[in-house]
């Protein structure tokens, strides 16, 4: 029960993916998909575990790397309920749960051997900055994020957010030259 896709807008609507990039990350997540499965295969052979040949055994609702591709990405783009999403590819939830977290990361490999996937963390600033060269001025949204209250008066009155509560730090601005970071209630402060 796999959606008919009928046209261009429908496929980004569905999915996210214009077409054409569709058929690329297809034939890219197939690689990675039989990566897998050809690991685990010599896994399960080595333990002694392995019963059938490779291919053998049920097909199941999402017979080909189409459907599955299809499928995850869907599921990522609107994000339903597993018995949603089930439901509308025809698997109860349970086996809409167990094919999405063994699909979720072939696709994230899929992306990283396409080089688009976002890098994650740095271990050096050089490495940042080698990330971020083509950028002028980065806002680095990290909202506020508790912290433990210091007992030091001077290092109290330094991390105050202006809440009675909780004890937070405020958001952060990165510039790419400097690479330096600012607390935007000291940026604030300055100015009035």
């Amino acid at each position: 029960m796999i959606p008919e896709i009928r046209d261009d807008r429908q496929m980004r609507a569905l999915t996210g993916v214009p077409a054409e990039k569709f058929s690329t990350l297809e034939d890219a997540f197939a690689l990675a998909l039989d990566d897998e499965k050809e690991q685990a295969y010599q896994k399960r052979l080595a333990e002694g575990k392995r019963q059938r040949k490779p291919g053998g055994g049920q097909k199941g609702k999402l017979p080909t790397v189409h459907d599955k591709l299809v499928f995850l990405l869907y599921y990522l783009k609107v994000y339903p309920t597993f018995d949603v999403i089930g439901a509308q590819f025809g698997m109860s939830r349970s086996k809409a749960c167990e094919n999405i977290h063994a699909l979720r990361p072939i696709l994230y490999k899929t992306l990283q051997n396409l080089g688009v996937m976002p890098y994650r963390e740095f271990k050096t600033v050089e490495e940042f900055r080698a990330a971020c060269d083509w950028v002028d001025d980065l806002l680095i949204d990290a909202t506020e994020r508790p912290h433990s209250r210091p007992t030091d008066d001077t290092k109290q009155k330094d991390l105050y957010s202006g809440k009675k509560t909780t004890h937070d730090k405020k958001h952060h601005h990165v510039n790419r030259d400097q690479v330096d970071c600012v607390r935007w209630w000291d940026v604030f402060r300055s100015r009035t």
